[in-house]
């Protein structure tokens, strides 16, 4: 079975709206995919194809922040540190695969290669086992 809501929540420190707003950035993502590869990419661009997971990565920053400062506000100064920290991390290293992914299908360079893009999904996965460990 998968993991359950609460269990995404714990681990990955992302509100369920945030959580949400990922699934639904993934899935205009891939119907752009669809209609990138499917029509012979013509019209878009890769970058435009992109557009959904910069732009949730983007509001997730807002919302973290925005918690964060509360938190901040009600004394969980600790709280919001790590929060801010933690949240920050894990967007930063998705950003990073996104830009580079999407640079590399753009100019198709040999400069680029693919064990480079995945960098940061590894150290993102490395991070999430440390998490879970801990968290449980």
């Amino acid at each position: 079975m998968l993991f359950s809501l609460r269990e995404l929540v714990q681990w990955l420190g992302f509100a369920t709206f945030e959580i949400f707003l990922h699934v639904l950035a993934l899935l205009v993502f891939s119907v752009l995919l669809v209609l990138k590869v499917d029509s012979g990419g013509a019209e878009l661009s890769w970058w435009k194809v992109f557009i959904p997971f910069f732009a949730a990565d983007g509001l997730s920053t807002y919302f973290t922040t925005i918690v964060s400062v509360r938190l901040f506000q009600d004394g969980e100064k600790r709280l919001a540190v790590l929060r801010l920290f933690w949240i920050l991390t894990i967007l930063s290293l998705k950003f990073v695969f996104e830009m580079l992914l999407c640079q590399k299908l753009v100019e198709q360079t040999r400069e680029l290669w693919y064990g480079l893009i995945m960098s940061p999904v590894f150290i993102l996965l490395q991070l999430l086992m440390i998490r879970a460990c801990r968290v449980n």
